[in-house]
């Protein structure tokens, strides 16, 4: 659990109009986490809009991340695409921008097979000294890690955790028995049952503008109060609701943050298309601000 920390953040990247990268919204994007409870800081992600990201930009913000943050949380850095060679490139990359951790989501769109995933994950793992984070997500990614692959993908020394977005309750605690591997929930519309299944934290979007719930909902867990965790978590139903399924989750927690400050512009890039606290759903604007 030390690797990457408990109460992870699926960080948006803050973006001027036009579509620039914002260094003073990356500031106070990261006082902000690290002032309300996050211990884990994933950069240029899914949410960080890694596929719209050139390497110099991705390495860039890792660098930044980590001199804002400092030794106050960990800084992970996503750095899977669909090429073995670039993945690898910017696995070297974050580990020289100080980053603390990767994570690596199944290669995506060339539907390799379950020993190309293998391939491709060892050969990422093997090029740094960072340990390794997968990201099974196959709504995104086209194709699901097999219960076999992550299980002897879990022999490898620095593949140490799952980002697990697949939603198969069953299959991550068959993994989680059958290995030391730690998971995170990367649902956060089922970060309670993963907490209760045994899952050793979460990579959360939602936690963007509510990392002090989500951390208290994974205190409770282990405290094993679950009577309190309902009830934290029944208080983040109407925001995980508003930013996780009126679209993109980006686009609606750039929007929530726009509200409450914490950055200048809720811009994002093409494809995706910025959206207003209204069009994202009244409870954005609400739920935020109530946070």
């Amino acid at each position: 659990m030390t690797d990457f920390g408990a109460n992870l953040v699926a960080m948006v990247t803050p973006m001027q109009p036009g579509g620039t990268l914002s260094e003073p919204g990356l500031a106070s994007l990261v006082d902000h986490l690290l002032a309300t409870g996050c211990d884990g800081l994933v950069v240029g992600g899914t949410t960080g809009e890694s596929p719209t990201l050139t390497e110099p930009e991705a390495a860039g913000l890792v660098r930044a991340v980590v001199a804002r943050a400092g030794s106050r949380a960990r800084v992970i850095a996503g750095v899977g695409t669909y090429d073995t060679a670039a993945s690898v490139r910017r696995a070297r990359e974050a580990e020289a921008a100080g980053a603390d951790g990767l994570l690596l989501v199944c290669p995506y769109y060339s539907r390799p097979t379950q020993a190309g995933v293998i391939a491709h994950c060892l050969a990422v793992a093997d090029a740094t000294e960072l340990p390794v984070m997968l990201y099974d997500v196959p709504a995104r990614a086209g194709i699901a890690m097999t219960t076999e692959t992550v299980v002897e993908l879990a022999a490898h020394p620095r593949i140490r955790a799952v980002k697990d977005a697949k939603g198969d309750l069953f299959e991550a605690m068959t993994v989680m028995s059958r290995t030391s591997l730690a998971y995170y929930c990367g649902i956060d519309e089922l970060n309670l049952p993963y907490l209760a299944c045994g899952a050793a934290g979460v990579v959360s979007v939602v936690a963007n503008v509510a990392a002090e719930r989500t951390a208290a909902l994974i205190a409770a867990v282990r405290r094993g109060d679950l009577e309190s965790a309902r009830s934290i978590n029944d208080s983040l139903l109407p925001l995980t609701d508003a930013i996780m399924r009126s679209g993109p989750g980006v686009t609606a927690a750039k929007a929530a943050l726009a509200e409450l400050g914490v950055i200048p512009h809720a811009t994002v890039r093409l494809p995706l298309v910025e959206v207003s606290s209204e069009a994202a759903g009244t409870p954005i604007r609400a739920t935020a601000i109530a946070s």
